[in-house]
Order: structure tokens, then sequence, then C-alpha cells
């Protein structure tokens, strides 16, 4: 059932066995996993079914860190949360990503890659991706085209699978008439209300942007709002506990991470479809298509004592004929969508986080009239007729002018790179934060290697010249990368409580039944895309959270 706590006759107090905060990937995947018990489940999500300026509002905050970090754009306030928009990219976290690394300060997980398996393997079908088996921690599947081959102690071509789920969309009727389960939509966490002792969540606050207030009432709590709001709602919660629940050690919000991403430099070469058609994400088979990505092998991180990486070759359009320019222009005219405001913001957002360049035409042109380009197209079938022919022997439309190479990095977990909260308030009264996102010295390192390691190499399989980015050699200037909203680290997993903020069951050191999903628990995030790992760690801690209360 869902309800709207906007809606003035929606009750203001509610009483379940296990309250979920968060409806993203990894709040549906644990509610949809309690489906079955005989648990009553509340699961509260901020948002609404569509995207709210006002809402999204609510994640302002300042960056005071270098780079520099926009929250409001990396996220999305909303049912099904930012998975209603990603990519779709499925692959498990390898054995090295977990392990810990002499060079690699804070690294290591608790849990090994083996302990993760099963619920690997369950996550499949939540991600409707279950067509695909695992080895481990690699995929068994084909690509449609054949990858490159690279010498194995230094370039590895790891699969991974693209999701066609969409959280929101695809488990909302499901959920709705779900006999246990209650979903709270315009509903706002303002804080876990401890015990005297503070050792364990009496209730949820609650409230909304009109002014309603609300409590929940649960045996167990756990906070799903992702990598950079987990921290928040518990620095939030120190009406009891000074400094926020879980906060003993002034861990929580510390170790805050991405993924950074950044174009390492260009490869000039007259095979360049040869590098880049492979690693096309354009074509796949099947609903959940694999694909390629080019990553390091264990043995050089080792050897060079960096961190994992990836890199995406794009192929970059020469000249494109006029003929095909007009059919691509009348297409986009045609093809425009009626925008309302979830419409927008959603296309706001996935601008300012696409992270990975969009095939581009070295030569474009200004819009023009659809009679202009009609017009022009009629002049031009020679040249789409052309296209087309390449196409059906599989090659680009365009011919390709250079390939970009762009790079996918994991970051150093760092003490020092945090969020926080700062003095000033949102509309609902609660303090924004503060983000300081800070690179390592490792990180420079692994930017600056990694880059040399993947543009040799790279341009040895293609016979080509690989021409690095300026930045590269500026060893005390500033990276040029950004986030890819891939938010990590600020509510670490750790045995000892004074490294990390929960244990290896996901539960809060020092705090008897609040709990924490997502991201944010990730010690290291490899460069593996993070859905995959935050689907098979909610669903066991569902599986535990059922074991708690007895069923």
């Amino acid at each position: 059932m869902f309800i709207d706590f906007l809606d003035g006759t929606a009750p203001a107090e509610l009483d379940a066995d296990i309250c979920i905060v968060g409806a993203g990937a990894a709040g549906i995947a644990m509610a949809r996993n309690l489906i079955d018990s005989s648990l009553r489940v509340c699961l509260i999500e901020s948002g609404g079914h569509g995207g709210e300026l006002r809402n999204q509002a609510l994640y302002e905050a300042d960056s005071i860190g270098s780079p520099p970090f926009d929250p409001v754009s990396s996220r999305m306030r909303v049912f099904g949360g930012s998975c209603n928009l990603w990519g779709g990219g499925c692959m498990p976290l390898g054995t090295l990503d977990m392990s810990p690394r002499d060079w690699v300060p804070h690294s290591g997980w608790p849990l090994s890659q083996a302990d993760l398996l099963p619920w690997y393997e369950r996550a499949r079908a939540v991600c409707g991706i279950e067509e695909h088996g695992l080895d481990g921690d690699r995929f068994l599947a084909a690509p449609a085209r054949p990858p490159l081959p690279f010498d194995r102690d230094t370039l590895v071509n790891q699969i991974f699978v693209r999701s066609p789920v969409l959280f929101g969309r695809a488990y909302r009727t499901e959920l709705e008439h779900a006999a246990n389960l209650t979903v709270l939509l315009h509903a706002n966490l303002l804080e876990l209300e401890a015990t005297s002792d503070g050792g364990a969540v009496r209730q949820a606050r609650i409230g909304s942007l009109t002014g309603r207030r609300g409590t929940v009432r649960a045996r167990h709590y756990v906070l799903a709002c992702g990598g950079i709001e987990n921290a928040r709602l518990l620095l939030l919660s120190d009406a009891v506990v000074p400094g926020g629940l879980g906060n003993r050690h002034d861990l929580v919000g510390r170790y805050f991470m991405d993924h950074p991403s950044g174009k390492l430099g260009t490869l000039h070469s007259r095979k360049a479809d040869r590098l880049a058609r492979p690693y096309d994400r354009l074509r796949g088979k099947g609903a959940a298509p694999p694909f390629p990505e080019i990553g390091l092998s264990e043995q050089v991180q080792r050897t060079h004592r960096i961190l994992n990486a990836r890199v995406h070759p794009f192929a970059v359009e020469g000249r494109v004929p006029r003929g095909l320019h007009a059919l691509r222009g009348l297409r986009r005219t045609l093809r425009r969508p009626a925008m309302d405001e979830n419409a927008r913001l959603e296309a706001r957002m996935c601008a300012a986080m696409r992270s990975e360049a969009a095939p581009a035409s070295a030569h474009a042109a200004a819009p023009a009239s659809l009679g202009r380009l009609a017009l022009q197209l009629g002049f031009g079938m020679g040249d789409v007729a052309h296209a087309l022919g390449r196409k059906l022997a599989d090659k680009p439309a365009v011919r390709t002018s250079h390939v970009d190479l762009v790079g996918y990095f994991e970051q150093a977990p760092n003490p020092d790179s945090r969020v926080s909260l700062s003095r000033e308030r949102d509309a609902l009264g609660q303090r924004k934060l503060r983000i300081d996102w800070r690179l390592t010295e490792l990180d420079r390192h692994t930017f600056r290697t990694s880059a040399k390691l993947f543009g040799e190499e790279l341009a040895r399989a293609c016979d080509g010249r690989f021409e690095p980015e300026p930045w590269l050699d500026d060893a005390g200037g500033t990276p040029q990368v950004h986030g890819t909203a891939h938010h990590l680290g600020t509510t670490r997993m750790a045995d000892d409580p004074r490294r990390g903020v929960v244990d290896r069951d996901c539960r809060v050191h020092g705090m008897d039944n609040l709990h924490i999903a997502g991201s944010s628990i990730f010690p290291t995030g490899g460069w593996a895309f993070p859905t995959f790992t935050i689907v098979a760690m909610s669903l066991r801690l569902a599986d535990r959270l059922q074991a708690l209360c007895g069923m």
C-alpha cells in the first residue's frame, strides 16, 4: 500500500516491525525480500513517484574540497532513487577489491568476495539479469563483439551486464499490493530518536515540506538513503548522543569516496574502429546485454602499487556528411518529447551526471528548420545510403577521426575526505551538509600510472599513437577529474568500532536495532558499478533482519 504523507488524512503515527528509510535500489530490494514474511514493513521515501524541484533542493550542500562536488545533480530524491536514471551496469567486486592491500591505507572488507557470492547470485534476479551466470567475480557471458586481446599481465577484459530494471517502475505495482508493506511517500526522516542510554532507536520522527509531522515506531530501523544522506541522518540524530548516532569515534561521514573520472588522452590510429567497436554499448545481445570493459590486471596493480581502474574508448566522428546530418537533425526534432517537471529534472540530472562522453562530431553545425533539414536530406540521400551500407558491414556510420580514452578510478579511503553538517538549514529546518571531497597522492599516482599503462597497451593493440592529456604531466596540479555519482564509504564496515561505523552484519556499532544499507558501508569500491553489490548486500541484510525478528 502507498500512502502520501502530504495527504492530511494520512496517519501521522505508524507501527511496524521493520522501518526502512529510503526507497532506492537498497530499500526496494529489502522491501521486496520481506514481502513473503509475516513482518510489518514500513518503507519511507522523501520524494514522490516523479521528480520534484522542491524535494531535490533538500540535497543542497556546500562543497569545500578539491575537486569541487555538486551534491544536487548527483542523486535523485524520488521513489526508485537515483536508479531511475542509472545506466544499468552490473558487476561484482573482485577479490582484490575487497582484500587488504599493503599499499592502500584503510583497505579491506571484513567480508570476502566468496562471502557475498550467494547474495550476488540472488541479486541477478532482482536486477533482471538472471540469464547470465556468475563464476566468482566474473560473469559467464559473451559480448556481441569479441574484445581485443591484451597482455594479460597488464590489461584485462572484464564483462559487465546491463540491467533493464528501473527499480521505481519495475517494482511499484508489486510493492503497492503487498499486504504487509506500507510505502510512505513525501515523508522525510527528521531524526532517529534514541533511548536514554543511546543503545537503540526508540522512534523515527518524520515530516513533510507542508509542515506535517509524525512518527514511525519499529523493532528495527534501516537507513538506505545513499552514500551521502545516510551519514547526514546519523549526524542529525544527536538529541541523546552528542555528535550523532554511531559516531562515538568520529567516523560518520569520513572516508567519503566516489569513482573519479576524466579524459586521459587521445589515441590516433588508422585502425581506431578496431579499438572502439568492441566496447560500443549501443549494440548488445538480449534484454540484458553483456559488454566488455578494459581494466587493470591484479598483477599490474600490485607491481605498480596502484588502485583499480578501467578505461573506455570513445570513438569521435570525423566530418558528418550533410545528408546524414540532416537526417539526425530531423530525428531529434521529431522525437522531442513534451517535458513535465519530472522529465525536465531527469534531463538536467542526466546531463550533469553524464560521465561518459557521447560520440561527437568534429564538425557540428547549427540547428536548422524542419523545412531546411528536409531539403538537405533530399539532396543528401546518397550520404544516408553510404552510412547505411557501413552499418550493415558492422562499421560506424561515419568514419572515426580519433578515440578519446576516458578513465574511471577506484578512490583511496581517506578519513579527511568527508561530509559533515554545516550551519545552514534546509526547508525542513534541518542542517545542510558540507562536502569536503579530497584526493590523495595514491589517487594521483594511480591516474598518472594507469593512463600510461592504458595508453601504451591500447596504442600497441591498434598500431596507434597515444597522446596523454597535459594535466597528467603536472604532478602538483589539480587532476581534471569529476565524480560519477557513486558515493561510497561514509558509514564504512569494519569489525572494530574504532575503524568503522557498522559491523559485518550492517548493524551500527553500539546500537541494537539500527542498520545501514547501501554503498555508504563500502570500505573500498574497486571500479565496479556499485548497484549490483548494493542489492546483494541489501538482500543479505534483509535475511539477517528476518532472523533477528524470529522468522
